[in-house]
């Protein structure tokens, strides 16, 4: 457990010093946050993020090399098929609907852009297959435009940590976004992730493992989860 969790005690803790609380800790544990998805520029990135929509990073680190050596830009990619790039891009899952997508957008690149993916949200957002978590993705860590996309670590995450109210990833990007330094969102989103990964997983959660909830996570939750053996554990 970083020094600084050992610092602070949650009955006294503001909602300003809980935030100071995650901000410090995240960076402890990771100094350095290298973005999961291999890729070597926004075009790359771009197709990997969207391979990586109910697939794991690690699965489409294994699929985009056998994509990339066919096609790792726009002008190659239209000169295969979908069926193509479907088969390639199978174990991913969600193939007939990605490869339609990498398709449409990379014709859509060179007939509007040159063949190159526009730093823009909007027009990010307007391509094929491409919701607004892709394009935050793509900005921030293809363009490093401040963004705070949420994936299901961050939503999860943000509701145990008492920080959103859970209802939506829309409601609690906005709570990232309020609670947060600008200056922060795109190293701390990547904490974040790594965090959830391995201290505090959807299933499998533990108190003993997961220091932030223990210190500062929603007492309702915890007491459903672990009872009041995990209230014990806040004090």
């Amino acid at each position: 457990m970083p020094n600084f969790a050992e610092t602070l005690f949650s009955q006294a803790m503001t909602k300003t010093e809980k935030v100071d609380f995650v901000i410090q800790s995240l960076e402890e544990l990771y100094p350095e946050t290298p973005i999961p998805l291999d890729h070597k520029d926004p075009y790359t990135l771009l197709i990997a993020v969207l391979l990586s929509a109910q697939c794991t990073d690690e699965r489409v680190n294994q699929i985009t090399p056998l994509l990339f050596a066919k096609a790792d830009n726009p002008w190659d990619m239209v000169k295969m098929s979908q069926e193509q790039i479907q088969d390639i891009i199978r174990p991913c899952g969600l193939s007939p609907m990605k490869s339609k997508g990498i398709y449409g957008l990379s014709h859509i690149l060179l007939d509007k852009y040159e063949g190159q993916v526009p730093a823009d949200f909007e027009a990010l957002e307007a391509l094929p297959a491409v919701g607004h978590k892709t394009a935050s993705v793509v900005m921030s860590q293809g363009f490093g435009y401040p963004a705070f996309p949420v994936d299901t670590h961050i939503h999860r995450l943000m509701y145990r940590w008492n920080l959103s109210n859970g209802k939506s990833v829309e409601q609690t990007e906005k709570d990232a976004k309020r609670l947060f330094p600008k200056d922060k969102w795109n190293k701390l989103h990547l904490q974040i992730i790594y965090y959830g990964r391995q201290y505090s997983p959807a299933r499998g959660w533990s108190l003993d493992k997961d220091f932030i909830s223990r210190k500062i996570g929603r007492k309702s939750l915890i007491r459903e989860n672990f009872g009041e053996e995990g209230l014990k554990l806040m004090a």
